[in-house]
């Protein structure tokens, strides 16, 4: 029984690949575009040999990302007593030792003071003992940032998720200017150099700059332009397979992160061999190509032309006629010479463009500091923290498959919705879960970050969807800009649990509610064309609210109604 219905979910998943979707009717106004994209079919050979190179990019991406949690891992630790360990330290669980550390409020055992047997008064330590049983070597222990000073490990990391915010931006940028393939495959290449080197960097302030640098080119921002350029070469049936598998790919970078910190003692170690992972994303310079869709929008219709010539015929299709599609191109250019370039302050300047980017930066915002809260959340989790780490990575991948199977037959906005919103009172009942339940919270929080997932994992696709070619490469890295913003924040939450334990987690209920909620004001996209011009992008699902739709039996007929209240 269990054998036939795990034959059933990979039919699925395959059909949701392979299967031949029905093709939308062509009307004499068509955009030339789309009618060659069409030659190319929903997904072919072609598109599943370049997004399995593609997808090795968020494979390295979950990898770095995640790195941070065991190189900087906070292990269990006690003041060293100086009349007790001269020399020689004491196991940090000493009960000799213990006599005279003080107790918390809580009754455990304090960090970071120890009382004067001289004196008989408390106070702060200067030296510490750590429990090695499972962080043996990390760069807090190296540093002692630990007590007054862990607002400086907690400083790193921020750090990192400040160069992902910087990268996701920049990169964004630079791949809407430059294309998605050089942009990649440069990123790819400096990840590789940036990812070893900082492994030898010993230095604090050092390594500030370094995790700055690391964060541009080495995490989520990082494969970006890949997904971008993934998601425009399929059809939209096989947008949402082909964006998940990315989803669950960065997962597997998490779970390969955390058996390699359970086997490798050492950061430096550790830290070069997550770094040589990139080495598999080197041939992406010679066996990947550019976007068709951002080559036609830069007016390179024959290179445009001929990569999809060269797909067709990869996929065993009738050869196109190029000449027609070259001339009809480059007389839609000729005539659209006068017309500048699309960039990032176009996401704004007209009025329902203008508020979906700032809906989608909010969403983006608000995910990142649910998905990265509960994920760094992990090395404070009562367990071995290799194998909760694996775990909250594992939980993603099913996530995802989940979000597979229904985002066609849901749509975007309603799926991503129900699973925020169900993150969210996850997070809440770990929030109320008593302290000496630390195996329920865990679970919860396990359940958790599968529902934080799912609906992150969707914006990715949606947001693709939503914005028109010319600016979705800067519109997507802006919004992803804004989740590593989130993510930059997130030490500092985790730095509340001195306050109240449970005061980060209900910052992470409230995020994914309120991210659940303003989702349903965006426009619905399962099945239809992506947006090509500014234009398309502003008229695109006029007034198509979850709120509108529910209060008026007017159905859209396709994403260009125009409604009473546009949004």
């Amino acid at each position: 029984m269990k054998e036939h219905s795990k034959q059933g979910l990979i039919k699925v998943i395959w059909k949701k690949l392979f299967q031949p979707a029905h093709a939308h009717e062509m009307s004499a106004k068509e955009d030339d575009l789309e009618s060659l994209m069409s030659h190319l079919g929903e997904f072919g050979k072609y598109q599943l040999f370049q997004i399995t190179l593609l997808v090795l990019t968020s494979f390295t991406s979950g990898m770095h990302t995640m790195s941070i949690i065991p190189i900087n891992g906070i292990p269990n630790h006690r003041c060293q007593v100086p009349w007790l360990e001269n020399g020689t330290n004491l196991p940090w669980d000493s009960t000799t030792a213990r006599a005279v550390i003080p107790l918390n409020p809580d009754g455990s055992y304090s960090s970071c003071l120890l009382i004067n047997p001289d004196t008989n008064a408390t106070e702060a330590c200067t030296k510490w003992v750590y429990d090695r049983t499972d962080f043996k070597d990390t760069r807090t222990v190296e540093w002692n940032l630990v007590c007054d000073k862990k607002w400086l490990g907690s400083l790193s990391k921020s750090i990192f998720m400040l160069g992902v915010f910087t990268g996701s931006f920049a990169l964004g940028y630079v791949a809407d200017k430059y294309g998605r393939k050089k942009t990649q495959c440069w990123t790819q290449t400096i990840q590789l150099i940036v990812s070893i080197g900082i492994a030898f960097v010993n230095n604090y302030y050092a390594y500030l700059a370094a995790s700055f640098v690391y964060g541009i080119f080495g995490s989520v921002g990082a494969y970006i332009p890949a997904f971008v350029l993934g998601m425009e070469l399929v059809g939209p049936s096989k947008r949402t397979a082909c964006g998940q598998i990315f989803q669950a790919i960065f997962a597997v970078g998490i779970m390969v992160v955390a058996a390699w910190a359970y086997f490798i003692p050492s950061y430096v170690t550790l830290q070069v061999v997550i770094g040589l992972h990139v080495l598999v994303t080197i041939s992406l310079w010679w066996l990947i190509d550019e976007s068709p869709r951002w080559l036609w929008s830069q007016g390179r219709i024959a290179e445009s032309v001929n990569i999809v010539a060269k797909a067709v015929k990869f996929n065993g299709g009738e050869k196109i006629d190029r000449a027609y599609y070259v001339s009809k191109g480059k007389a839609k250019t000729a005539s659209a010479e006068s017309t500048p370039s699309a960039g990032f302050l176009d996401l704004f300047k007209t009025p329902r463009l203008r508020m979906r980017m700032i809906n989608l930066a909010y969403n983006w915002f608000t995910d990142s500091i649910a998905y990265y809260g509960l994920s760094l959340a992990s090395d404070s989790m009562v367990g071995n923290p290799f194998f909760i780490l694996f775990v909250l990575g594992l939980v993603e991948v099913p996530s995802c498959i989940l979000v597979i199977l229904l985002l066609d037959r849901t749509g975007r906005r309603p799926l991503r919705s129900i699973m925020l919103l169900l993150g969210a009172v996850s997070c809440a009942i770990v929030a109320v879960i008593p302290k000496d339940m630390p195996n329920l919270i865990t679970a919860v929080a396990c359940l958790g970050k599968f529902f934080v997932t799912g609906g992150f994992a969707i914006i990715f696709n949606y947001s693709a969807e939503l914005l028109p070619t010319v600016v979705r490469n800067v519109g997507v890295g802006f919004s992803s800009a804004m989740a590593r913003l989130a993510a930059m924040l997130c030490p500092i939450i985790l730095l509340l649990n001195s306050v109240d334990k449970s005061l980060p987690t209900i910052i992470f209920a409230l995020s994914a509610f309120s991210s659940g909620f303003f989702t349903l004001f965006f426009p619905e996209t399962l099945n239809k064309p992506m947006p090509q011009s500014m234009e398309d992008g502003e008229n695109f699902g006029l007034g198509d609210t979850a709120f509108n739709t529910c209060c008026s039996k007017k159905k859209a007929t396709d994403g260009y109604e125009t409604p009473a209240y546009p949004i």
